[in-house]
């Protein structure tokens, strides 16, 4: 694990007297505490308390069937869901996909008989109406089911999946496949439905993937949605880092990044304009990582007369620490429709943003 510098003790001292929180003993809570269980249709049997669990839940031959039905959803910007939706004819579910892709309600007879009976079986409908309405989401990444929230993911332990999870999987992939550092262990801080993790263990099929959230219901679908793809995860509750011990070659985030009234856990980042999250996880691992690993942070910034607030709040821990470090907007201009809202009166503009740094190697 890498050791730090006094530069680097310091720096991270300033960032967590500047309100983010401690990260070691009491790291920041990134959403407000979850009473919530995790769904009763997912049975979890724990394994020696290792994080690694046995799955038994009908939400898993549901997820099998819709893979044998070629079942595909790429699931939009919540925007453009509501657009979609409030169109003239689409006020009710037609098919699977307007079902459990596009959370319409619908009736009986509109998806197959055995569909309707699995989804019973998972306890995920809802009466709407004369009709039904799920509870979950399913949305396809390739050719695999990721069950989340269905929309609108308006409560505050709502498990999302969107079009960043997409762009997150995709860079994360392009850093994988640049990486000339053996990776034996990883892990994916605020790990939501699982895209990520899951996502990382097809790529490394030899290391040790781990999953973190604070959040049960999100554990629970990334349990599952791993035993739909057939991979191992190992899936623990840990606010950033505080709860798994060791060091890692490779952490991997995509935190939540606007400043959410709510707060919402999956959307609020806390911190300066949503950026307090993201900067917590930079501290974290040039802590945790090991000598030549890496870190890849998915996230967002606001743009504020030019300047990305996250970048210049974290250039000081970045410059402390012994590592190499690059930053780049991947899209410039992501939730537009935020510009309107009082809190970002002075936002220019929401970027999506891939920060990596990398830990010098050993000797």
């Amino acid at each position: 694990m890498n050791k730090m510098t006094n530069t680097l003790r310091s720096a991270i001292q300033r960032h967590t007297h500047d309100g983010h929180g401690a990260l070691a003993s009491a790291p920041p809570q990134y959403g407000p505490p979850h009473s919530i269980s995790p769904p009763n249709r997912a049975e979890l049997a724990d394994d020696a308390g290792s994080g690694r669990r046995s799955v038994s839940s009908p939400l898993l031959p549901l997820g099998r069937a819709l893979h044998a039905y070629n079942y595909r959803h790429i699931t939009p910007t919540p925007a453009t869901h509501a657009r979609v939706n409030a169109r003239p004819g689409n006020a009710w579910a037609h098919d699977l996909n307007g079902a459990l892709g596009w959370s319409r309600p619908f009736r009986e007879d509109v998806i197959p008989s055995s569909i309707f009976r699995l989804m019973h079986e998972a306890d995920i409908l809802a009466p709407h109406q004369d009709g039904w309405r799920s509870v979950l989401r399913a949305s396809t990444l390739g050719d695999r089911i990721y069950f989340h929230s269905a929309w609108p993911t308006t409560a505050d332990d709502a498990v999302f999946f969107g079009p960043d999870t997409y762009r997150y999987v995709q860079a994360m992939w392009d850093h994988v496949d640049r990486q000339d550092q053996p990776i034996r262990r990883a892990v994916d801080i605020g790990a939501g439905s699982g895209a990520g993790a899951i996502e990382l263990a097809l790529r490394l099929p030899q290391a040790e993937v781990i999953a973190v959230d604070i959040n049960p219901k999100a554990l629970a679908l990334t349990r599952i949605n791993a035993e739909l793809a057939g991979v191992s995860v190992e899936v623990r509750h840990s606010n950033l880092l505080a709860e798994v011990p060791g060091g890692f070659d490779l952490i991997v985030a995509n935190p939540p990044y606007m400043q959410d009234t709510g707060p919402r856990a999956y959307r609020h980042g806390g911190g300066k304009l949503g950026t307090g999250l993201s900067l917590d996880i930079i501290a974290t691992a040039l802590q945790r990582l090991n000598p030549g690993g890496t870190l890849l942070l998915y996230t967002g910034t606001p743009i504020v007369s030019g300047t990305s607030l996250l970048l210049e709040a974290a250039r000081p821990l970045l410059e402390a620490g012994e590592c190499q470090w690059h930053y780049r907007e991947l899209d410039p201009d992501v939730f537009g429709e935020e510009l309107e809202s009082e809190v970002y009166a002075e936002v220019d503009r929401i970027a999506v943003v891939v920060l990596t740094l990398e830990e010098e190697p050993a000797g």
